[in-house]
């Protein structure tokens, strides 16, 4: 038995983002037999407001069995670069300020990066030091540069500050081997202290009924082929793509319909472009049996990325549309990670970022050809069957934090 901390900014009930795979990590590890403490902070992603019951300085949780202390920290209502490090900071200043308990391995989630800094001076400077891993999700630097625009200056000292912090590790887990390689070769992360664990489905089963009856409640018409955008709606998604695609589509009079399910801080102004128009529309986060069953409801699901986006991430409902079992559609620069991924696992069609046109096309070309969009499904799930198992993750995540706990105590 290993006595495990994990730090991480999002953690369940938060359904989207890197939450459910920081969930399931603990209670995985739990139930392998580690003694698990979780911090973490108050839900409030996708929404960008702390959820309702949430009150106080601080919250202690027990939940599925792992302890969970929650930190309350300052939460944005409209997210920029600026607010969104504020946030990470004042979460940073609780962590470093709160008991961790006495940790052999202290496993840290990135992003929010600049929280895990200051975690990782704490436990360096710390009497019993800790291992200290860090998980990372999202590689901060590339985002800075794909989507806020960063270059020069700017995007050489982001890539200076994280490759910093991430050496200061005694062992670093990426979610894609081409994370790998940026951490290596443009970092400067040596090559033996990074490890390659994938991202998992996190779901049980795909349901096999109840599709009609949700797609009725829905109002999506029997003739609709509905492609369906699960999770966040923020700025890397880019679906002012979908807006436009949507009006398209009713331009052609095509069968095409387009549906946003979720939160995120560009929400709003997508339901404002979309007024008016009669091929698209939006829907509420839902909970696990219901999300499902939407997924699968579906005729198609969509992962939409800005034109520049290829390696900052690897969107995490990919994980969940191969669960479902239909085709997907990856709107997405050629070579980005999500094209990577699309064209491993056999699972979807890909097309250019921003080019609505093509997207109302590739879903007209599903739906004349039912036996490929089938057949796109079926190697999707074999996908998620194969590579993607939980049990397999978190056997590598097992042997990974033994493996620091071990080096510790030599």
């Amino acid at each position: 038995m290993t006595r495990i901390s994990i730090l991480g900014l999002h953690y369940n009930p938060e359904p989207s983002g890197n939450a459910p795979y920081t969930s399931s990590l603990a209670v995985g590890l739990a139930r392998r037999g580690h003694d698990v403490g979780v911090l973490t902070g108050f839900p409030h992603y996708p929404e960008w407001k702390i959820a309702d019951g949430y009150t106080g300085w601080s919250r202690q949780e027990t939940l599925d069995g792992v302890s969970v202390k929650r930190l309350r920290h300052h939460v944005p209502p409209r997210p920029s670069a600026l607010s969104r490090l504020h946030m990470e900071f004042s979460f940073g200043a609780r962590l470093i300020t709160s008991r961790w308990g006495r940790p052999e391995v202290v496993v840290m989630v990135s992003p929010a990066l600049f929280s895990t800094s200051l975690a990782v001076l704490r436990a360096r400077l710390s009497p019993r030091r800790p291992s200290v891993a860090i998980w990372v999700q999202d590689i901060y630097s590339r985002g800075l540069v794909e989507t806020a625009g960063a270059k020069g200056f700017s995007a050489k000292f982001a890539a200076r500050i994280e490759g910093w912090i991430l050496s200061r590790a005694d062992g670093v887990v990426v979610i894609h081997d081409r994370f790998r390689d940026y951490l290596v070769n443009t970092l400067g992360i040596s090559a033996a202290n990074v490890s390659v664990i994938r991202n998992w489905t996190h779901l049980p089963a795909r349901p096999e009924t109840g599709q009609t009856e949700f797609r009725a409640k829905m109002g999506w018409l029997p003739d609709d082929f509905v492609v369906l955008h699960a999770g966040n709606m923020g700025k890397k998604q880019g679906l002012e793509n979908a807006i436009e695609a949507a009006a398209i589509a009713e331009h052609r009079g095509s069968s095409v319909r387009f549906v946003l399910m979720g939160d995120g801080n560009q929400r709003r102004r997508l339901e404002d472009l979309a007024l008016g128009k009669t091929k698209i529309s939006f829907i509420d986060s839902l909970p696990d049996d219901d999300f499902q069953l939407a997924l699968t409801a579906a005729d198609a699901l969509l992962v939409n990325e800005l034109p520049g986006v290829k390696d900052m991430s690897v969107p995490s409902k990919l994980t969940s549309y191969f669960n479902a079992g239909r085709p997907v559609i990856a709107a997405t620069d050629e070579s980005s990670v999500t094209a990577h991924e699309i064209d491993r696992s056999g699972g979807g069609i890909r097309v250019d970022a921003a080019a609505p046109s093509a997207l109302v096309s590739s879903a007209e070309a599903l739906r004349a050809d039912e036996n490929w969009a089938r057949n796109l499904g079926s190697q999707g799930l074999r996908y998620r069957y194969e590579t993607l198992s939980e049990e397999a993750a978190i056997g590598h995540y097992d042997e990974f934090i033994t493996s620091l706990a071990t080096s510790r105590s030599r």
